[in-house]
């Protein structure tokens, strides 16, 4: 079982890149607050809906996801990034949506 919820801010502009294979991704930044310490989460969405591009810095998001850590090449070594791959997001304030999202992360964690 691989179950994410996070709240927080956007600590910086997303990021939107489109692959050669026609796949968008946007990398997100969020920034959390736990027991005073700041937390910076990197955060990939990919093919986020069109909604998605009106989010910016200082936004506060909740997203729903898993974790994913993957390795790549740079400069002749391999590298690794761990990070959380978003299947869901929304402004808190969007309480139907938050609901359903953690209505589903609850339904994950039960199975």
């Amino acid at each position: 079982m691989n179950v994410v919820v996070i709240r927080g801010t956007l600590s910086s502009e997303p990021i939107e890149r489109t692959f050669a294979g026609g796949r968008n991704v946007m990398d997100w930044q969020v920034t959390t607050v736990l027991d005073g310490v700041k937390l910076s989460v990197p955060v990939q969405w990919h093919d986020p809906p069109k909604h998605a591009l009106k989010y910016g810095e200082g936004d506060e998001v909740v997203v729903l996801g898993s974790v994913r850590r993957r390795f790549f090449q740079v400069g002749g070594a391999t590298a690794t990034r761990t990070e959380v791959v978003a299947n869901q997001a929304a402004r808190p304030t969007a309480r139907v949506t938050v609901s359903r999202m953690l209505d589903q992360a609850r339904t994950q964690l039960a199975a």
